[in-house]
């Protein structure tokens, strides 16, 4: 039997603009209403990020706060908000930290290369999600090749990483003009990830571009849980730009129902996420 499916959307991103597809949602209250749209839809997570007021990417708390509150005025409680440490070239991993730290979000994503940089950040690192799994945080590991997996794997073993409600996420691809991503571009990642260190934990997978819905199918036949939205994709799989993220997620619920899987709702999702499989 394959396990529920987690559909967490990514509506949009620290990239895109307006000019990039006029519904991509970037003040508060256009998040909220976006995330309630694709909770109906079949969303269980929002993976947020928030801008300035020049629509910049920010860390910023106040910003935070700000749309964390307005999805759950318009989501409503349930649905789990997952914040973003992305440092777009802005951030150093203390920065991302403490914003982490300051803001004591339930949820919230972390690349390994971002945060274990360098070796000398290793300690401090170790020592922010220790504290992180103590809290009961949800922390899903960002991992963009499958080189990332390896070094997670090892950085596991050496107990910089602690397993406790802990998660990754593969990323097919990279935030690039053209970029489409392919289902094969899971394999290496499921290589990396069953060869080695076996780890018991949940997966993701997001994808770039037209073929979005195909390799999160993939990955969702596999056993894995699945990011859809405009900050990886703004297209249709017929070539079609999308109108709204709702509509995205509403599509990848049905074929995946269309496959007899189920697809979670934000208490199901809580616990699959809370337990080491």
């Amino acid at each position: 039997m394959t396990k529920p499916l987690i559909i967490a959307v990514a509506p949009n991103g620290a990239r895109l603009a307006k000019s990039d597809h006029p519904a991509l949602p970037l003040a508060p209250r256009e998040v909220g209403l976006e995330a309630a749209r694709c909770r109906e839809a079949g969303a269980a997570m929002i993976h947020l990020h928030v801008r300035d007021a020049e629509d910049r990417h920010t860390l910023d708390l106040d910003r935070y706060r700000e749309a964390i509150a307005a999805v759950r005025r318009e989501a409503g409680p349930e649905m789990i908000v997952q914040v973003t440490t992305e440092a777009v070239g802005l951030y150093a991993p203390a920065e991302q930290m403490a914003a982490i730290a300051a803001l004591r979000p339930e949820a919230f994503s972390v690349a390994v290369r971002e945060l274990f940089a360098e070796p000398d950040d290793e300690a401090a690192a170790a020592s922010f999600l220790a504290g992180q799994a103590r809290a009961g945080t949800l922390v899903q590991h960002i991992l963009y090749d499958a080189g990332d997996v390896t070094r997670f794997q090892g950085l596991v073993a050496r107990g910089l990483i602690p397993l406790q409600r802990a998660s990754v996420l593969f990323v097919l691809g990279r935030y690039s003009t053209g970029q489409r991503s392919q289902p094969s571009d899971l394999l290496p990642f499921l290589a990396a990830w069953n060869s080695g260190h076996h780890l018991d934990l949940p997966w993701a997978l997001c994808a770039f571009g037209r073929r979005e819905a195909a390799c999160l199918i993939a990955a969702a036949c596999l056993g894995g849980d699945v990011r859809v939205g405009f900050e990886n994709n703004l297209w249709r799989p017929d070539g079609s730009l999308a109108p709204d993220n709702a509509a995205q997620v509403a599509a990848l619920a049905a074929l995946a129902r269309g496959l007899g899987i189920e697809v979670a709702g934000p208490a199901v999702a809580r616990t699959l996420l809370a337990a080491r499989r």
